[in-house]
């Protein structure tokens, strides 16, 4: 949709929110919202781009729907939690197991054994104490292989696991794994109350998963309890006075489901939102509705990234798999052009696969990652050296006469990457190499094989979170065998090399050496082209000048990673 089509509409919807509708769903009943601010309970109203089923992130495969893991946050909390740089803070657990603090220690046989201690006084929302036990539980239902609702490799890793008290958990590692901290983290999965669902596991396994505890009755750990929910409407948390890390500053939170882009835009110019939480509107809607938005704002973080994914097997046409026209068509495209043209001032080109938000970016980008600047001339002289020539009608071809032809590949239901694709088109064909542009209909975007075995290019949005580089290992590559149930590996890049430098990673505690090799690791994504980075793409939070402590998200943290300490102003 045309950026100034979207405004009108929006302004439009937001004359007829402030005008004629009359006060959406709230505790405080038939008030209007600006009275209830100046009196009474602190309050303040979200809205998600999604309608919840669950308040479990875990239940919620490939983030089908936005905002879940923000509410999961809100009501639940983790041993520990990241906060928006991606450092590991205690939450429910005195500490975070270090080599340092003495709770992670090496093996001699290779193994490695962590522990944590449960604060004095955590509590489940009903007043039940948090225990080892617990952890116990959350671990036993992840590892079960007949409810595979975790599915998350590190639990085989997992050695053995025991409770020396009902506030101590001990666990023992088969191997050196870096992310042995995160356990019962939103990075893993959050634990899950013992007293509440051992009988539903016990007796109904079959259902366990569509038990009521997972949404309307869910009972977790965090700063907000759940007070209220209607279907596809709202729901509205409370301030947990038992929490943690001391009572929230706001007492209540109500959360709008609103899944258009222009309902959404319109409540927040009407001022009948004052937050987004989870993906929202896109960032060139994010600044339409900024520049009408008298009393909000825009908070921007680096979601993941744009990004076209060659596929290495049985690539179609063969020349792909060669480095060489890789980066001849990494200098074919004006990639700053196609920022400025459709994610203007808000994002930059991405030259690495590293996220800007990983803490060592700067450094490792500076020592390894190799460029490719727009060059139309050097992208001829590579297609050249492939014994590739161009045409009378100025398009290459190779020695038997055959025309250079590419398919370029996005979902059909994502207008930013829509628009990417045909620039990236454009300044292909202009270098003469022949490009079809296909956009995957919604009835195949879900077909695992089609999806897996894309003949040369697919356009993607990709996470960059170092914690998902396990994922491009050969063995999470989706073949017939597997059925192509298996996925991560989306370029299908198997080399022996490449899944030992990996394994080496993710195998090496001291964070000197694990820079070091993370630094090798971008070196080989960028020399190789594994993959053409286009910009990275923002994730923007909306947000009404009142609101105080409250931000985007960061790497691999939820806006409400310090829930407990947002407020208002006033």
């Amino acid at each position: 949709m045309p950026g100034s089509r979207f405004l009108l509409t929006a302004l439009a919807v937001a004359m007829l929110l402030a005008g004629c509708a009359g006060p959406a769903p709230s505790a405080g009943g038939g008030v209007p919202d600006s009275e209830r601010r100046n009196a009474g309970p602190k309050r303040i109203t979200a809205a998600i781009h999604g309608d919840p089923h669950t308040l479990f992130h875990t239940l919620n495969p490939a983030s089908r729907v936005r905002g879940i893991e923000t509410l999961e946050q809100l009501v639940n909390a983790g041993l520990s939690l990241l906060d928006k740089t991606g450092n590991l803070l205690p939450q429910l657990a005195e500490q975070v197991p270090s080599l340092e603090n003495g709770l992670w220690i090496l093996l001699p046989d290779g193994g490695m054994q962590t522990t944590w201690r449960i604060r004095e006084g955590a509590q489940w929302h009903d007043g039940t104490p948090v225990t080892a036990d617990d952890m116990l539980f959350t671990l036993q239902v992840a590892q079960d292989k007949e409810l595979p609702i975790f599915n998350n490799a590190a639990y085989d890793l997992i050695e053995s696991a025991s409770a020396p008290d009902q506030r101590t958990l001990t666990l023992v590692w088969k191997q050196a794994f870096i992310e042995a901290d995160t356990m019962f983290t939103t990075l893993r999965a959050l634990p899950i109350p013992r007293h509440l669902l051992e009988r539903a596991y016990r007796d109904e396994k079959a259902t366990f998963t569509d038990h009521v505890y997972w949404s309307t009755e869910f009972v977790g750990t965090g700063p907000f309890k759940l007070k209220e929910w209607e279907r596809s409407s709202h729901l509205i948390f409370e301030a947990n006075d038992r929490y943690v890390l001391g009572r929230p500053k706001i007492d209540l939170v109500e959360v709008r489901f609103i899944t258009d882009d222009n309902t959404l835009a319109a409540s927040l110019l009407a001022g009948a939102v004052e937050l987004t939480l989870g993906r929202s509107l896109s960032g060139e809607q994010a600044l339409e509705v900024r520049q009408q938005w008298r009393d909000g704002n825009i908070d921007l973080s680096y979601e993941n990234w744009i990004a076209m994914f060659p596929q290495f097997l049985n690539t179609n046409p063969a020349i792909i798999a060669d480095a060489r026209f890789r980066r001849a068509l990494m200098h074919a495209m004006d990639r700053q052009q196609i920022v400025d043209a459709f994610q203007p001032g808000l994002t930059t080109v991405a030259h690495s696969w590293l996220s800007p938000n990983q803490p060592d970016y700067r450094e490792i980008e500076e020592r390894n990652v190799v460029r490719y600047d727009y060059d139309v001339r050097r992208a001829g002289q590579l297609l050249e050296s492939l014994e590739l020539t161009k045409g009378a009608d100025g398009f290459y071809r190779d020695r038997s006469g055959q025309r250079l032809n590419v398919e370029a590949r996005t979902t059909a239901d994502d207008d930013v990457r829509q628009k990417t694709l045909f620039a990236i088109a454009d300044y292909w064909q202009q270098a003469g190499i022949g490009t079809e542009t296909v956009l995957i209909p919604r009835q195949r975007a879900a077909d695992l094989e089609y999806r897996a075995t894309f003949p040369a290019f697919e356009l993607v949005r990709q996470p960059q979170d170092v914690r998902g580089l396990r994922s491009f290992h050969s063995r999470y590559t989706a073949l017939p065998e597997n059925s192509f149930r298996v996925t991560g590996n989306r370029t299908r890049y198997m080399n022996p090399e490449w899944d030992a430098l990996v394994d080496r990673y993710f195998m090496t505690i001291p964070k000197p050496e694990r820079v070091q090799i993370m630094g090798e690791i971008v070196r080989h994504i960028s020399n190789e082209v594994l993959i053409l980075g286009i910009y990275y793409n923002v994730s923007p939070t909306l947000l009404s000048n009142r609101l105080v402590n409250i931000g985007a998200a960061g790497q691999g943290a939820t806006q409400a990673w310090n829930a407990h300490l947002w407020d208002v102003r006033g």
